[in-house]
């Protein structure tokens, strides 16, 4: 009865546990469950996460890609005294290390966009979930992306296509900002993104940034200057200060704000610096029509790409001048750079270009000059401008039928056109917008170091945004007399001296044709007397210069020019001895710097070394060089062209200007005025200035305005007045170097001949 009484009783207890085990079978169950979706959750993460490292759900970058992430790194080009020239770029982007950032700077990125920068290790999650929650409850305050994950949305990803897109993309930075953070240091993961960042206004980078924006270095930026770049990685296009300055002050204050939360500045120095609007007076857009020595930047961009196209790197692609951060040292000084430009702009645009234009105020044809046909070679002279003009080559590669054409170029618009003192804004035709243009007179010089043959200074012409033809090294121009001193040359050399005799008689040249050839001379002193070759150097005496040619042939004169670095065509007639030949400035400075160099060609050369973004030497330049004549022939030549500043037709130097050191030069002016002429040789610089219309038919009426002396000889003047003053430069005024051994002819013309002491006399009671 006990057994079974102990029986019935324990049924109901077994009925009691067969219940909670349901409830616990049934607990574990959903345990089993939660844990299963927990842990399929994080397998799916871990095989996600997996399958981005792997690259299978998008683009990842390679381990070398993440160790040389690809940049668009701007070609870099220096002055010889290391100051930036100008750049080449698709992005102007110059890299820096993190040692060269401003401590504020650094500050101001950390506590705007990552404040615990320094204790994560790519991802964020505090900064995540905040984001999440923003999104989820609609009052965001920040966003969830590191500086890490910006900076692989910055190297490695393009703007989405759409959300599901943007989502994927930003699974992708995860992992590459994690694989970043273990490759590079924190340092150079702040320098990265800096470098990397577009501030737009061709400013991509913290480099040009700070250039562009204040002219400063990164390292020298002022705190409201870092506050107001690091505000506009925000949304550089909102943030902009030149479009929208209160909406970037108020970004800035921000950024000024979190400096102080993070304790990074003091209230007070907060309280200061949020009081500084923004200041944009140092702006400076840097592109290539803007800035010092466009031309000759625009001459080096042609020879720069043609030498990476024949260079190559490791990998064996040739270098790209616009991605690789090449650096290019170029001859040029930044001084004589700039002292060059203001010569020109002294000269031409505050007394010559007023003067032309006076000059030809009402004249029907102004401001060509043709001996007839006048009005039909002048409408031939602008069909032909309208043709070569980018407005016609647009409309015909448009189709536009000619009758179009025509009335457009006959249609006021608006337009914004050159003036000496700034742009105007005015509505003309385009084809009187072509006459305007034609009126100006244009301008090139080139200096040259005489032992190295470096050139300091490159001026191509007036202004490079609406004039682009350089007048250096693209033009060819006739001579003049500044040709003389080649045929001066062979006669130095075959043992005449400065102080040899010629009759002052017009020559009669027979020609192969039967022709006779009598060269003009508009110089009447002297006339049948016997004058010294040096005093006819000086006077440009046509006649003297046709005795030597007949004497010497031109074939000969020809030879002892391409011995000099002339290596354009010169067609093997007389009147090359008054200057006839087509030459560059570029040739003609070199040429002439042989008679310094001491009888020795010296190729002038605008490049000394170019280095890789590494500062590694890719290639070091030296300039070609060949004996052209002997020393003495050279140093004759000097003393020959020193008569020209002396008592010839340079003597303004002396009278106008002043200079009372040993000068030796060369005017030259054309046929009808068209081109003006000067070459100026001191012992430790050779220059050459050409000026003249863009057309030939274009120029003064007269020799008095039209000369050499008074069209180009002015800027050398100017511009050795500059280098001079300048001490830093340290030019002196010294005489030339004799040769080593005994001249061994007679040098001395005023001893020689007391009709030069007279001659000179009555030079300087002249006016030039």
């Amino acid at each position: 009865m006990e057994e079974l009484l102990n029986n019935n009783e324990a049924v109901p207890n077994r009925i009691i546990n067969s219940d909670d085990e349901k409830k616990n079978m049934k607990f574990k169950k959903y345990i089993i469950i939660f844990w299963s979706i927990i842990s399929a959750f994080f397998c799916f993460i871990i095989i996600l996460f997996l399958l981005i490292s792997m690259g299978k759900l998008g683009y990842m970058p390679t381990f070398e890609e993440l160790e040389n992430p690809k940049s668009n790194l701007a070609a870099e080009v220096y002055t010889a005294d290391n100051v930036l020239l100008g750049k080449f770029y698709i992005e102007n982007r110059t890299n820096v290390h993190y040692r060269d950032l401003d401590t504020n700077l650094v500050n101001a990125l950390i506590a705007t966009e990552d404040i615990r920068f320094y204790n994560h290790s790519g991802i964020d999650i505090k900064a995540f979930l905040r984001a999440v929650s923003g999104i989820i409850t609609g009052n965001s305050k920040g966003g969830g992306s590191t500086i890490s994950q910006q900076l692989s949305k910055l190297l490695f990803h393009e703007r989405p296509k759409s959300s599901l897109a943007r989502v994927k993309q930003k699974l992708n930075e995860w992992v590459i900002s994690v694989k970043l953070e273990k490759r590079y240091s924190k340092e150079e993961i702040i320098a990265m993104y800096l470098n990397k960042f577009d501030f737009v206004n061709n400013a991509v980078g913290i480099k040009s940034a700070s250039k562009i924006y204040f002219d400063a270095s990164p390292d020298s930026l002022l705190i409201e200057q870092s506050a107001m770049l690091i505000g506009m990685a925000k949304n550089p296009a909102l943030f902009n200060p030149l479009r929208r300055p209160d909406t970037t002050l108020y970004r800035r204050n921000i950024v000024l704000r979190q400096m102080l939360k993070y304790g990074y500045i003091t209230q007070d120095v907060y309280d200061s610096v949020k009081q500084i609007p923004i200041d944009m007076s140092n702006f400076g857009k840097q592109d290539h029509i803007t800035g010092l020595a466009t031309y000759f930047r625009e001459y080096l961009r042609g020879e720069l790409k043609n030498w990476c196209n024949s260079h190559f790197k490791s990998d064996g692609t040739p270098y790209n001048l616009y991605k690789d951060g090449l650096r290019i040292y170029t001859t040029i000084n930044s001084k004589m750079q700039e002292y060059a430009e203001e010569a020109v702009y002294e000269h031409i645009g505050k007394d010559l270009q007023p003067a032309f234009f006076k000059h030809w105020k009402g004249y029907t044809n102004a401001p060509f000059f043709f001996e007839k046909n006048v009005k039909k070679e002048t409408g031939k002279l602008m069909k032909q401008a309208m043709r070569r003009s980018e407005r016609y080559k647009a409309l015909r590669r448009a189709k536009v039928p000619d009758d179009s054409i025509r009335l457009i170029f006959n249609t006021p618009t608006e337009m914004r056109i050159f003036s000496w003192n700034g742009e105007i804004d005015t509505i003309m035709t385009p084809m009187d917008s072509i006459k305007y243009y034609k009126f100006f007179l244009q301008s090139g010089l080139m200096s040259v170091e005489p032992h190295t043959g470096y050139v300091r200074a490159y001026v191509g012409g007036i202004n490079y945004k609406h004039f682009k033809y350089d007048h250096v090294k693209m033009g060819a121009r006739q001579v003049g007399s500044t040709f003389k001193p080649f045929l001066y040359t062979l006669a130095m050399q075959e043992g005449e001296s400065p102080c040899s005799k010629i009759p002052n008689i017009q020559p009669i040249i027979e020609l192969d044709n039967g022709d006779i050839w009598e060269p003009r001379n508009s110089n009447t002193k002297k006339l049948g007397e016997e004058i010294t070759l040096k005093y006819a150097l000086a006077t440009s005496n046509n006649w003297i210069s046709g005795h030597l040619i007949k004497r010497f042939s031109p074939q000969a004169v020809i030879k002892i020019a391409n011995k000099m670095g002339v290596k354009s065509y010169i067609d093997p007639v007389y009147s090359i001895a008054l200057g006839s030949a087509d030459l560059s400035l570029y040739e003609m400075v070199g040429a002439m710097n042989t008679f310094v160099n001491k009888g020795v060609y010296i190729e002038p050369i605008f490049i000394t070394r170019i280095e890789d973004k590494n500062g590694n030497v890719i290639e070091t330049f030296v300039p070609e060089q060949q004996e052209a004549m002997s020393e003495q022939t050279a140093y004759l030549m000097l003393e020959l062209m020193k008569g020209v500043v002396q008592y010839g037709t340079g003597i303004r130097l002396r009278l106008t200007y002043n200079f009372e050191n040993p000068i030796a030069g060369k005017t030259g002016t054309t046929n009808n005025q068209s081109d003006g002429w000067f070459m100026g040789i001191i012992p430790e610089l050779t220059t050459g200035i050409w000026v003249g219309c863009e057309d030939r038919a274009a120029h003064f009426r007269t020799i008095t305005l039209g000369q050499g002396a008074n069209m180009a000889l002015p800027i050398w003047a100017l511009y050795m007045q500059k280098i001079y003053a300048d001490s830093t430069l340290a030019f002196f005024q010294d005489d030339f170097e004799k040769p080593l051994k005994p001249i061994t002819v007679e040098i001395d013309c005023e001893k020689y001949d007391d009709e030069i002491k007279k001659d000179k006399i009555l030079f300087e009671n002249e006016e030039f």
